[in-house]
């Protein structure tokens, strides 16, 4: 079995109705995920500042935690997650 894939499109997180928006004030995948499955941190890409909202990107780097809910597929309020369920940790873990 495939290891489950979450997939953030970038396009999407952090905008909102064509507006940018400031993904911590989102944050709506990190509060539904029991596992902690998603992280924020700043990209600092182009300049180090932390503190400058465009820079904010949340990023799946725990996958293998996943329990294949769900849930933060639904609540994403832009649609930007895409959850493919495969064999995870927890179902490992489950099936012993």
């Amino acid at each position: 079995m495939a290891k489950t894939k979450i997939t953030i499109d970038y396009d999407k997180c952090g905008y909102k109705d064509g507006v940018e928006m400031d993904p911590r004030n989102c944050r709506k995948c990190l509060g539904i995920c029991d596992p902690a499955v998603f992280l924020m941190h700043p990209t600092l890409d182009e300049h180090p500042d932390p503190f400058n909202p465009e820079k904010w990107m949340v990023t799946p780097v725990w996958p293998s935690m996943c329990m294949g809910c769900m849930k933060c597929q639904e609540v994403c309020p832009v649609g930007a997650i895409t959850v493919e369920p495969g064999e995870s940790l927890y179902t490992m873990i489950n099936e012993v």
